[in-house]
């Protein structure tokens, strides 16, 4: 079955001038041409897309997904760890320029006491404010169990999440490890 480049583009939501910059800058390129040198994308072509479309809501950048998906150096769950600090950095940033805002309108009493924690509940809201579904936050929780378990226990206890908790919280993502590609994904690969 073959999808032409509207028709693609509509199944994902997507405009169809989406399709042609995914073309030229090498992210998406359509298996075949068909009469009149129109694209025709193959079913390989809809799941490199769809991975696509997933990482976007994770805010990957374009070029970093390209070199995921064409199975550059850096593992998803190297590219996704810096995406989570770079989204920590934002929120600190935009944290700033709220508080200077509210400065300048005379608003100072509606500033956060200081020193307050961050707990499980805020960096839930805070990682769903920045996009999140349910589905990334699993993915992220079973990333960086992967990548640093130590670090997964460190930063769960930081969040104050009782302990029983913690250690669901745990063999949940270990239990789906095995669903998180350990090498990047070729073009064509069965996504879960």
């Amino acid at each position: 079955m073959g999808w032409t480049i509207g028709r693609l583009a509509k199944r994902h939501g997507l405009s169809r001038s989406t399709l042609p910059h995914y073309d030229a800058i090498g992210l998406l390129r359509a298996s075949a041409r068909g009469g009149g040198d129109y694209r025709v994308y193959d079913a390989a072509d809809d799941e490199r897309l769809a991975a696509i479309r997933r990482y976007r809501r994770a805010g990957l950048p374009l070029a970093a997904i390209r070199d995921l998906l064409n199975g550059g150096e850096n593992s998803l769950a190297s590219i996704l760890g810096r995406r989570v600090e770079d989204l920590d950095a934002e929120i600190d940033e935009l944290k700033r320029q709220r508080a200077f805002a509210l400065k300048l309108l005379g608003r100072a009493d509606e500033l956060p006491p200081a020193g307050i924690p961050l707990d499980k509940k805020r960096w839930t809201e805070l990682l769903r404010a920045s996009g999140f579904s349910e589905d990334d936050m699993t993915r992220w929780h079973t990333a960086f169990e992967r990548s640093d378990p130590a670090g997964h226990q460190r930063f769960l206890e930081f969040l104050r999440i009782p302990a029983e908790e913690i250690a669901a919280i745990r063999a949940f993502s270990s239990a789906r490890e095995e669903t998180l590609p350990t090498t990047p994904e070729a073009p064509g690969t069965p996504r879960s």
